[in-house]
This record gives structure tokens, C-alpha cells and sequence, in this order.
């Protein structure tokens, strides 16, 4: 067993052996399919993709279509701040993991390196959000204008923090008690926005819902904190800090290899297309052709998490019957979603967008065809990288990353220098995301799916 390949091998080196027995996974964690969980997952994952397009509605109506392409720029800066993750999530993910399924409570340097990733990523967004409003002024901006991008930033950019607590909830088996906090995110989050419809100001939502964020981070970091993963306190972060970069050298360079490339292949048209096609309705059709494809990955992620603690469970038992059946579960529910939402836009795309956009831009019925093709693609995508990524296949994901990243850029270049519309550029970024899809899917069929671990 390769340290590429094992999710009990950290940096070429096997964990402190745990001591046998302490601790064992929960009952819903020990469970092949955790009814519970599943409604829950499948709740905030609808909710996702349900906030996403409610937040196009919303903006389409309350901002002039320069403003909201604006406000769009600034969400993908918001983002953009997932840059810093460079998969140091994930490594997080597969250490606490490791521990619980050798039926132990996580070691101290294992919790104090959880807590350094959490608190570094608050602190990289409370800098963003200052750099954003300092931004906003310097390109003359008013302070008030300005203030309201910032919290935008800051309401955006917060979620890579409630994404690393997600994942230390999912490795402890405390994932159900995280899903109920996410559907009250997700449902107090869209019940203000809708209401800014009803007369309520954009700043008072963002106020509102910067202040849900803090009220929810205090509940879940007290209670991850009693049950063992994270600490209290912020005492020795910068040390916490440095020992995790020390101890984790070969798979933060191949995490973030490919976490980077990911974050680029979702986020570069984001920097040519307004360039090139100019904002207003390029961007915006830009942008909601990647909300649907972004909403669209939550559903499948969502799957994904639901078989994710059995497939880690039966590939640390070495059990290849049941990671097969677990991920082909993963892929079976990823695709019920995937079907509505193909259906949807085959039938009725045009009224859909229609309502969503209202006079800001006008879908073109190719480019909502080329959606079902990205989807059918992401949900393969998903589905093998979920799998890849936490069984520890960093390195091997982290060159294809590089490959895809380079094919994208290149295409992307030639289509706009020979003149390809809109529709013309987003064919041609499909062409790619497709074949990189096939790439994952092949190595999860060769790794972690055709050996006995």
C-alpha cells in the first residue's frame, strides 16, 4: 500500500497508531445508507441550488444589469478566496478520518492542525473583505456602495469556513447535526433575500446575513469542540499552523496542485468572457450557466457524502464489494437530481430563464443545451473525484488537474482568437470539461475501484 493511495499514510509515513477500542464511529456512520442524513443532504443540497438561482432572481430585479455584473465579479472574488484552500481541507479530512475508523479519538496535533486550517480561513476572509470595501473605494466607489460589496465578499467567502467545518463534521460521523444547521442556513439566508424583494434594503440583508453566519459558526466550533475535533481556543495557532505545512508537505503540494487547477477551471472564463464579450448579458449568462452547473455539483456532492462514510469505512477495511456498491449508490442518487434538472432544461429552458433573468439577458436555447452535456459530465466528474479525493489519491488527481487546466486556456484562447461568439467559447470550454471528466473516472476504475486496499 503507497502512501498515494492510503488514507492511514500521511506524508509517506503511517499515523501514530491510535489506541484499539476507545472510540467507535457513530450508529449512523457505521450504517450503510443513513436514511436521516440522506433527507437531510438532499434538503440543503436543493436549498443550494434553490439559493443560487433565487439570488440571480433577486439581483436581476433590485440591481440595473451593470450592477449585478459587478456584484457577480465580486462573488467570484469572494470565491476565489477557496484558492487558499489548496486541499488542506481534505488532508484534514483523511487524518481525522483515519482515527475514528481505528476506533479513537483524534490526537492532539491532529485537533490543533483542524483548528489552525479554521482559524487561518477566518482570518484570510475578514482580509479579503477589508481588501474588497478598500478596493471598491480606490476605484471610486462611495463608502456606502462600497461597504455593501464588502459584506457581499464576506457572505460569499465565509463559506469556505462552514466547508471545512462540514468536513471535519463529516470525518467524526457528526455530519447529521451539521445538515440541520445547514437547512436553517439555507432557509433563513433565502427568506431575507426574498424579502429584499418586499421592500427590505440590500444592506440590511447583508447585515443579516453576515450576522446568521457568526450566530451559526458559534454553535457549530462549541460543538465540535465538546465532541473532540477542534479545540477551544486560538492559543499556538501560528505554530498549530506550521507543524501542519511540516508534516504535510507531499500532500499539500499535490492537493493544492489540484485544487488550484479546479478553482481555475471553474472560475477563469469569469476573467476572459466579461474582456472579450463585455459585461451586462454575457456575464450574466455566463454566470447563471455556472450557477446551474455549481447547484447542480452541490446535488452531486451531496450523494456523494451520503455513501462517503461507507466508502471510506470499506476501503480502509479493504472491502471492495461494498466501495463498489456504496459509490455505485453515490452515482445512482447523484443522477436522479442530474435527470430532473436535464429534463428541465430540455423542455423548458426558455420560459425558466426567461423568469430568472427577466430583461436583464436572454439564454440562447444552444447554450442551455450544452448545459445538460455539463452536467451529465460534472455528475461523472463528481462521483470519482469524491472518491479519489478521500482515499487519499492526491498525487495522481493533481497531474490530470494541470493537464486540464492547460487543454482549457489553450482552447478557450483559439476559440476567442478565431472570432467563436459566446456560444462558440462555451462549446468549446464543454469539449474539455468533458474529457476531463473521462480522465477521473478512469482512474478511479484503476485505483481505488479495482484493488483490494
Amino acid at each position: 500500500m503507497s502512501a498515494a493511495t492510503s488514507d492511514t499514510v500521511i506524508n509517506g509515513r503511517p499515523d501514530p497508531s491510535p489506541p484499539a477500542g476507545s472510540r467507535a464511529g457513530s450508529e449512523a456512520g457505521n450504517r450503510f445508507l443513513s436514511i436521516p442524513y440522506l433527507l437531510l443532504r438532499a434538503t440543503t443540497a436543493g436549498g443550494g441550488l434553490i439559493g443560487g438561482l433565487v439570488q440571480t432572481f433577486v439581483f436581476a430585479r433590485i440591481l440595473d444589469p451593470e450592477r449585478f455584473s459587478v456584484f457577480i465579479l465580486v462573488g467570484t472574488l469572494g470565491i476565489a478566496l477557496w484558492l487558499c484552500d489548496i486541499g488542506l481541507v481534505k488532508i484534514i479530512f483523511v487524518r481525522l478520518r483515519t482515527w475514528l475508523l481505528a476506533g479513537a479519538e483524534a490526537g492532539a496535533a491532529i485537533v490543533q492542525h483542524a483548528t489552525a486550517i479554521v482559524i487561518l480561513y477566518f482570518l484570510l476572509g475578514i482580509a479579503g473583505t477589508i481588501g474588497c470595501f478598500a478596493g471598491a473605494l480606490m476605484f471610486g466607489a462611495g463608502a456606502y456602495a462600497s461597504l455593501e460589496l464588502a459584506l457581499f465578499f464576506l457572505f460569499t467567502a465565509i463559506t469556505l469556513v462552514w466547508f471545512t467545518l462540514r468536513n471535519i463534521s463529516l470525518a467524526v460521523d457528526d455530519f447529521i447535526f451539521f445538515e440541520s444547521m445547514e437547512v436553517t442556513r439555507r432557509t433563513l439566508h433565502v427568506g431575507f433575500m426574498l424579502a429584499t424583494l418586499a421592500g427590505l434594503s440590500l444592506m440590511a440583508f447583508l447585515v443579516i446575513a453576515n450576522l446568521i453566519w457568526a450566530a451559526l459558526f458559534a454553535v457549530m466550533i462549541a460543538r465540535l469542540s465538546r465532541n473532540g475535533a477542534l479545540q477551544a481556543t486560538v492559543a499556538g495557532f501560528p505554530g498549530h499552523l506550521r507543524s501542519f505545512f511540516r508534516h504535510n508537505r507531499k500532500e499539500v503540494v499535490s492537493g493544492g496542485t489540484y485544487a488550484v487547477n479546479e478553482f481555475y477551471l471553474y472560475n477563469f472564463a469569469y476573467a476572459i468572457v466579461p474582456m472579450a464579450y463585455g459585461l451586462g448579458a454575457p456575464t450574466i449568462i455566463l454566470d447563471t450557466l455556472f450557477k446551474v452547473v455549481r447547484g447542480a455539483t452541490v446535488l452531486y456532492s451531496a450523494a456523494s457524502d451520503v455513501a462517503l462514510p461507507r466508502q471510506t469505512r470499506a476501503y480502509s477495511e479493504g472491502d471492495r464489494k461494498s466501495l463498489l456498491l456504496s459509490t455505485g449508490m453515490a452515482a445512482a442518487l447523484a443522477s436522479l437530481p442530474g435527470i430532473g434538472i436535464c429534463i428541465a432544461l430540455a423542455f423548458f429552458s426558455e420560459p425558466m430563464f426567461r423568469l430568472l433573468l427577466g430583461e436583464s439577458a436572454v439564454m440562447p436555447q444552444a447554450i442551455s443545451n450544452l448545459m445538460i452535456i455539463l452536467l451529465i459530465a460534472n455528475l461523472i466528474q463528481t462521483v470519482s473525484n469524491f472518491l479519489l479525493i478521500h482515499t487519499g489519491y492526491f498525487r495522481v488527481i493533481a497531474r490530470v488537474s494541470v493537464l486540464v487546466s492547460l487543454a482549457a486556456t489553450l482552447v478557450a484562447g483559439i476559440a476567442i482568437v478565431a472570432g467563436a461568439d459566446l456560444t462558440g467559447f462555451i462549446k468549446a470550454f464543454t469539449a474539455v470539461y468533458v474529457a476531463s471528466a473521462l480522465c477521473y473516472l478512469t482512474l478511479a476504475l484503476r485505483g481505488p475501484l479495482r484493488k483490494k486496499t
